[in-house]
């Protein structure tokens, strides 16, 4: 299983960006996949996840501004950011579990996500 993520740049204060996750060498069948974030100094933290069986869970920082979903037909994981803050500054992960693995977790190559006027 692979991932390749994108999407990230600069961006100002109270704009919006759409991250993309395309995952190859397997379906979404019994998955969990989600968005997570590092910025700098800190710890890696969760931001979003989202189950095969549509189970959504944000990050209580997010929440109302971002929105994960998934495309089945496109094999991809997506991220949409609205109304960003400098906070949300981070290199942004996204990561892939599955049962057929007993849940080995599988880590995109990360993008960076710049807010700043």
């Amino acid at each position: 299983v692979q991932l390749q993520a994108s999407g990230g740049g600069l961006v100002q204060p109270g704009g919006s960006l759409r991250l993309s996750c395309a995952v190859s060498g397997s379906n979404f069948a019994r998955v969990i996949m989600g968005w997570y974030r590092q910025a700098p100094g800190k710890e890696r933290e969760l931001v979003a996840i989202i189950s095969s069986i549509g189970t959504v869970t944000y990050a209580d920082s997010v929440k109302g501004r971002f929105t994960i979903s998934r495309s089945n037909a496109e094999n991809s994981l997506y991220l949409q950011m609205s109304s960003l803050k400098p906070e949300d500054t981070a290199v942004y992960y996204c990561k892939f579990q599955r049962h057929a693995d007993a849940w080995r977790q599988y880590w995109g190559q990360g993008t960076l996500v710049t807010v700043s006027s």
